[in-house]
């Protein structure tokens, strides 16, 4: 955690938006809240649990104190716009593997916050000593899965009907994932691996 603690906060430019990236180690439910007023229930079906809930950001505070969640928050103005979290169980026999969840407001999209945070994840999985990421989303989200497939991102299954809306619609689930140690020896390659 050390090099997280001397990576955040930073200021990124985002387009000509001055966007601050910051640890987010205790969220709380009131700006949780305000920033899921933003987002469609579509954004949020890939989740496994619903962050509007004050239960669920109690156990993601929690599971980020005992070090199972690495977030981080885009905030502008003291406003949270973007969030990504890695993932990561310990117990399991996926170990080394981190869960992504990445979430940016629609008003600030299509300016490359996305594609920080996505960088940023994989700094972070660096970070943890992680040899893969994945990541989650529903097949409409057409502009998410360019991204992640621009960043290397490669299709590695399609879950039928796995999630519903609240209204009770199926949607398919599309899980990517990406070699974080692939990522690393290309930073090593170029020398970019100290600067990070």
């Amino acid at each position: 955690m050390n090099k997280l603690n001397n990576r955040y906060p930073k200021s990124v430019d985002c387009q000509g938006t001055e966007i601050t990236l910051e640890l987010l180690e205790n969220p709380q439910t009131d700006e949780v809240r305000a920033f899921t007023e933003h987002l469609s229930d579509g954004d949020l079906l890939f989740l496994t649990r619903d962050i509007r809930e004050e239960k669920v950001v109690a156990a993601w505070a929690k599971t980020i104190a005992s070090g199972g969640i690495v977030s981080v928050a885009a905030k502008r103005g003291g406003e949270i716009v973007g969030t990504t979290a890695v993932l990561v169980d310990r117990l399991s026999w996926s170990a080394h593997v981190g869960d992504m969840r990445i979430l940016v407001r629609p008003d600030l999209r299509d300016i490359g916050l996305g594609r920080i945070l996505i960088q940023e994840s994989f700094l972070i999985g660096l970070d943890l000593g992680l040899e893969k990421l994945v990541v989650r989303m529903t097949l409409d989200q057409d502009g998410a899965v360019a991204v992640f497939e621009e960043m290397g991102f490669r299709s590695e299954a399609l879950l039928r009907d796995h999630v519903k809306d609240a209204s009770g619609e199926k949607h398919d689930l599309l899980i990517m994932g990406h070699d974080v140690q692939a990522v690393q020896g290309m930073m090593q390659a170029y020398g970019l691996d100290e600067a990070f």
